[in-house]
């Protein structure tokens, strides 16, 4: 009855079955066809070797399932082959059965230590040599089989692994159109305060990236600095709440002019209130500290030094400076270097003497951030201009 390579389970997995290939290595020809004339009825395919050398070449032509080796033969002996078989990983797997007339324990014991499964005594017994090579090559099957299922495996997993890579990919993607789709609807929100003064157009554009700039530089995380560039360009939405008269007056304010301007801090406070979002949090805060003094001397509430929260700190310098270069109805733009004066006068007075610092060591990074926005701005308003 044909013998074939027994299908393993594994689970629900199945493997084919098979013709094993047997390979008889031995450098005497009667040897090599008594055991073909043994194993071919049994149904193997049966490959036969007459030296060492010519094993090895075999094998790594096709590699076999089952290796019968003698141990005394020219050139390379059993030893020498089984040692070499064995160091190969795609080969390490091939049961190595040597046959041999060697009755010495010490030879057998070698042959163990460089790793042949098992012996066969010559003459060979044809229910022994059937018994054997059955019994290995369901073992060969079997480790097979597992390493299949490893290699299987390990594919899955690269395949799932790869999706998951390509997944987050597009996620990302998605978090960063999302994201720059939030801050231009941020942009376009806050202009509404400032829409009809079109010398502040490019106000919010510098004086938020000036913001994220300014935080970074003070050590805060990415996350932080990403939430006060959201955030800042809020920093005056409460002036919504100002009448024109007022907000767009060509000339200094009055007593109660100043005291209706003010409030734009506290309307701005009450449009951003109670939000769960992270950043409109965040905008109600610098919403309603942007104006504090370091001195205790702003509004709307009075605070002093580190009672003003840090993000309001940092966007008062970014604000003032910003308004300092820009023109105004009430006001030419200053210089580069009148702006950086007035700061530094107002260090430790109206502004954190630390986050003023920060500015001045960072100048000139903040002053092409600066021209950056103002070209960014041009860019906007010449498209706009194009439409129809």
């Amino acid at each position: 009855m044909a013998e074939s390579l027994s299908t393993v389970s594994l689970g629900s997995m199945e493997e084919p079955t098979r013709t094993p290939r047997v390979m008889v290595v031995d450098d005497e020809l009667l040897n090599l066809k008594l055991m073909a004339a043994m194993l071919k009825p049994l149904g193997y395919e049966v490959i036969l070797a007459n030296d060492g050398e010519e094993c090895l070449a075999k094998v790594r032509e096709l590699p076999p399932d089952l290796i019968l080796l003698d141990i005394m033969m020219p050139k390379l002996n059993g030893f020498d082959v089984v040692t070499q078989l064995k160091a190969e990983e795609k080969y390490s797997l091939i049961p190595i059965v040597m046959v041999t007339a060697l009755q010495d324990v010490n030879d057998r014991v070698k042959a163990l230590e460089v790793g042949a499964e098992d012996f066969l005594t010559k003459p060979v017994d044809r229910m022994e040599l059937r018994a054997r090579v059955r019994s290995l090559l369901k073992v060969k099957a079997y480790n097979d089989h597992m390493v299949n299922y490893r290699q299987e495996l390990e594919s899955e997993v690269r395949r799932r692994t790869l999706e998951i890579q390509e997944t987050n990919k597009k996620l990302e993607l998605a978090h960063e159109r999302l994201r720059s789709a939030s801050l231009e609807t941020i942009f376009r929100l806050s202009r509404a305060a400032e829409f009809k003064d079109e010398d502040t157009g490019a106000h919010i554009i510098s004086m938020s990236r000036i913001s994220a700039r300014l935080a970074k530089c003070c050590g805060l995380s990415d996350t932080t600095v990403e939430s006060i560039l959201y955030a800042s360009p809020m920093h005056d939405i409460g002036k919504i709440g100002i009448p024109d008269r007022i907000l767009l007056k060509n000339g200094p304010l009055n007593d109660e002019e100043w005291s209706v301007m003010r409030m734009h801090t506290v309307f701005g406070g009450k449009i951003l209130e109670n939000s769960d979002i992270g950043f409109l949090r965040l905008g109600e805060v610098i919403a309603l500290t942007h104006h504090e003094k370091f001195d205790g001397s702003g509004y709307p509430r009075g605070l002093k030094g580190r009672q003003i929260p840090l993000a309001g700190r940092i966007v008062a310098v970014a604000d003032v400076f910003d308004a300092l270069m820009s023109r105004r109805p009430y006001k030419p733009a200053f210089t580069a270097e009148q702006a950086k004066n007035i700061i530094v006068e107002g260090r430790g007075k109206h502004f954190d003497p630390e986050v003023v610092d920060i500015f001045i060591d960072d100048l000139s990074e903040i002053m092409r951030i600066w021209n950056s926005s103002q070209e960014d701005h041009s860019k906007e308003v010449a498209e706009a201009l194009k439409m129809p």
